[in-house]
């Protein structure tokens, strides 16, 4: 007997979600009045089978929101959410840093964010990162080939809801493990474009931070800098170092995150927020540049912040700032052949590396810019922030450029915002660094 059309509707509903679903967030939990900036935040579904939804965060540019250029930015891991993109680096939120006492932490306005001259789309992604999930457990099963595929489809139905923006100036960004993909997602968009699928993007080009790359010269390259910066001697030259790798100047900090069982004790998804203090040894010194790190798990956990930014109920049990626990295979050796593919075909490339940065070093960067044998236009030479030396720069051929960034670490807008800023608009309005 065939079941009633309307007993089937839940299922068909479960099983076929909307491609976008968005809302505007005008309000935050722990931000003291409206926000002073456009937030928008939804999810948009690029795998129909497995039910594959993927999160995101949206900030209109604060100058020209219609003429300004367009950003997807992919964060590192795989499975760092982009909230650390949001919050830590080119967003404008940012914590305040005092000590952890139970209650909600606070945010404040970052002023220094990239949304000053941009429009921001933040992904987590891939599937399993932040806030996206999937209503089969097959569809957290991935790889980069596939986890890129997935952004493209995101970035393609994010623009058919949003036909406002497909003109503006696109560029795929992203800063270490998400340097790795955003070549490759530049790639698919720009396929896409010379085979006339919908929406046509106005790509311009692409920018990484400290990028993976999936050669052994991101690695190997870490002796060399170690050596380099007289931090082992020359006996110990070839003898693997246990140092903190993202910022060589940090002080030894404990994990950044809290002992979340213990912690948050399932109480975290409670309707009214109140005092909820993990035991006193997991806490941080506030003198660790991680500690927003370690708030970050208060505030996104709290059941206030999931109804402010409409996360899906039963969706993500527990929100965690980088998911290692991924079922992830990197299934792309590496991504130099797509720098080289997209530069040749005349998209714009900003390379930045962090100069104090030993996870993925500017020495190994610059290994394999070198390896695409491109002519130098501007040699090396520093550029300025207020009549300082903020870092130093090289112009090649195909509209590559390399910079480096003065005194940061592996994310480099999070050790140097308002360098970084002025970097990025003086490169995306075209101009000289």
């Amino acid at each position: 007997m065939a079941r009633p059309l309307l007993s089937l509707l839940p299922l068909l509903l479960f099983s076929s979600p909307p491609a976008l679903c968005q809302v505007t967030i005008t309000h935050l939990p722990g931000f003291k009045g409206p926000l002073p900036f456009h937030l928008e935040t939804g999810y948009v579904g690029v795998d129909e089978v497995s039910g594959v939804e993927l999160f995101y965060y949206f900030i209109q540019s604060e100058k020209n929101p219609k003429e300004d250029p367009l950003i997807l930015w992919h964060n590192g891991g795989p499975g760092c959410s982009a909230f650390s993109g949001l919050a830590f680096e080119i967003g404008p939120l940012k914590f305040v840093t005092s000590k952890y006492d139970g209650r909600l932490p606070s945010l404040v306005y970052n002023p220094y964010a990239w949304t000053k001259v941009a429009n921001v789309i933040l992904v987590d992604s891939p599937v399993g990162t932040g806030f996206s999930f999937s209503r089969n457990p097959k569809g957290y099963v991935v790889d980069d080939t596939i986890t890129s595929k997935q952004t493209y489809e995101f970035l393609r139905k994010w623009l058919v809801e949003h036909p406002q923006f497909i003109s503006n100036h696109l560029y795929i960004a992203g800063d270490s493990f998400g340097g790795k993909i955003v070549p490759v997602v530049a790639n698919m968009v720009a396929e896409g474009i010379e085979d006339g699928d919908y929406p046509l993007m106005n790509l311009k080009g692409y920018l990484v931070g400290n990028p993976r790359t999936g050669e052994a010269v991101d690695f190997n390259s870490r002796v060399e800098f170690a050596h380099a910066m007289s931090i082992i001697s020359d006996e110990l030259y070839e003898i693997r170092v246990e140092l903190y790798r993202d910022f060589i100047l940090d002080p030894k900090c404990p994990k950044d995150y809290p002992q979340r069982k213990q912690a948050f004790g399932g109480r975290h998804l409670q309707e009214k927020h109140s005092k909820i203090l993990p035991p006193q040894e997991v806490f941080p010194d506030l003198k660790c540049r991680t500690y927003p790190y370690f708030l970050s798990y208060f505030w996104a956990n709290d059941y206030n912040t999931r109804e402010a930014l409409h996360v899906k109920k039963g969706t993500v049990k527990e929100w965690v700032r980088c998911n290692y626990s991924l079922a992830y295979t990197q299934n792309v050796q590496s991504s130099v052949a797509y720098h080289l593919n997209l530069t040749m075909k005349g998209y714009r490339a900003l390379v930045y590396s962090g100069d104090h940065d030993m996870a993925i070093p500017f020495m190994g960067t610059q290994a394999w810019i070198r390896s695409l044998n491109y002519s130098i236009l501007d040699d090396w030479r520093s550029w300025h922030v207020d009549g300082q030396v903020a870092g130093y720069t090289r112009k090649y051929s195909h509209n590559l450029t390399f910079a480096t960034v003065k005194n940061a670490g592996h994310t480099a807008p999070e050790y140097q915002p308002k360098n970084c800023l002025i970097m990025f608009d003086n490169w995306i309005s075209y101009g000289s660094l």
